[in-house]
């Protein structure tokens, strides 16, 4: 008696894991699917655009060794006179490499707005030739091909603040699924071991049985990577998951390193036309290896500023984010205050850092972005497949049933 209630057991369990699998894969199916597609679409946006825009990526003026740079403000000037945006210039990127153009950004955000379209009225890029002001192209990034696909991937066009809910409560629900999909894959022995490793199609002509094998087969190999991406997007959606990830990763510790408390110093009227200058061309020297920095280009004219302090963003890779400094500058001297490179952070600010690069593959440069390539084309195909094993089986049920 013991020997057969003991076999029942685990029957049981993965019964209701199956069943557990199946609704709510019929519940959030389509909505994974979307996530998928938009992930794996999104994962190649530098290199299709290094592609596309390569002509205003890099500026090819001539004799550049003998060219001064116009001063920010100037080139603010000048690119505000050639696009006439009703909207100010929010920041400037600033690339290392002088044969590459600077991108000026205009980007408003309206937090009374439903969705994506109403929520940044404009988010407009200009490449602009830094020795002459010319600006080379402009691009309306916030209708862009790559910004859509990752704002539907973000939350399906909802305000952000809402809509990463929606996108975030689904991965949660596919979190499940793969951890029951791995159960529900797990072989009872050494036959069906053999099964579950590779496609043996040699003599299968079934469409179902073949089906099935894509996604028991494809679901497993994919499921690790799956996980992975699952839990780097949920990091963006839900703060528990982001306070989580820093607490265990830098070993216990509870705060995250503040600077808010450095607050320049100098008094206003120090504060010229040639700051952002000063303090440009101190990143410049400071980091010469690194691909380039942004810089919030305020408005000087205000007494007040909306940071307690100047801080600028340092990029030190061009395919990756996870490596960086942030530099707090006194916003009207330009006098540098604070560094904070990559050494002087724990393990746990290194990998909250990295989370996007690891979300979007980028992390280790073309590699990575592969393996997240086919792995988002994979989840994009488990509810697909999925389906077509419940209405095949469904079929089966009620020719019986008739």
């Amino acid at each position: 008696m013991k020997k057969k209630h003991h076999k029942k057991k685990p029957n049981i369990f993965k019964k209701w894991t199956g069943k557990l699998h199946l609704w709510l894969g019929l519940g959030i199916g389509f909505l994974i699917f979307i996530i998928s597609i938009t992930g794996a679409l999104y994962v190649f946006k530098d290199e299709v655009e290094n592609i596309t825009r390569k002509d205003v990526i890099y500026h090819n003026e001539k004799n550049i060794d003998q060219k001064q740079i116009l001063p920010i403000r100037v080139l603010e000037k000048s690119v505000d006179a050639q696009v006439k945006e009703k909207y100010p210039i929010h920041w400037v990127n600033i690339p290392i490499d002088k044969k590459m153009s600077y991108q000026f950004y205009w980007y408003e955000h309206n937090t009374d707005a439903w969705n994506y379209f109403d929520e940044f009225p404009i988010y407009k890029v200009a490449y602009v030739n830094p020795y002459d002001g010319k600006v080379l192209r402009t691009y309306d990034e916030k209708n862009g091909f790559f910004q859509i696909v990752k704002m539907i991937h973000w939350s399906y066009l909802l305000k952000q603040d809402w809509g990463t809910y929606v996108v975030g409560i689904p991965v949660i629900i596919f979190v499940i699924m793969l951890i029951s999909g791995i159960v529900l894959w797990w072989p009872k022995n050494k036959a069906a071991r053999k099964q579950r490793f590779s496609f043996k199609w040699k003599n299968i002509k079934s469409w179902k049985r073949k089906n099935y094998d894509l996604h028991n087969i494809l679901g497993f190999y994919a499921s690790i990577f799956a996980l992975i991406f699952s839990i780097t997007g949920l990091f963006y959606a839900f703060f528990v998951v982001q306070a989580a990830i820093y607490v265990i990763f830098s070993g216990g510790e509870t705060k995250y390193p503040d600077f808010s408390h450095i607050k320049t110093k100098a008094p206003i009227e120090l504060r010229t036309e040639t700051t952002l200058d000063k303090i440009s061309n101190a990143v410049k020297a400071k980091y010469p290896d690194s691909y380039g920095f942004a810089l919030d280009l305020g408005h000087p004219h205000m007494d007040d500023h909306e940071h307690p302090n100047f801080e600028v963003y340092v990029k030190h890779l061009s395919y990756s984010y996870h490596k960086s400094s942030s530099l707090i500058f006194d916003e009207n001297s330009g006098e540098l205050l604070h560094t904070h490179d990559m050494k002087d952070k724990n393990f746990g600010e290194k990998t909250v850092g990295a989370n996007y690069d690891i979300h979007v593959g980028s992390i280790l440069g073309l590699p990575t972005k592969i393996i997240a390539f086919v792995v988002s084309l994979i989840c994009a195909s488990l509810p697909v497949t999925g389906f077509l094993v419940w209405w095949g089986r469904r079929k089966k049920k009620t020719v019986k049933t008739a």
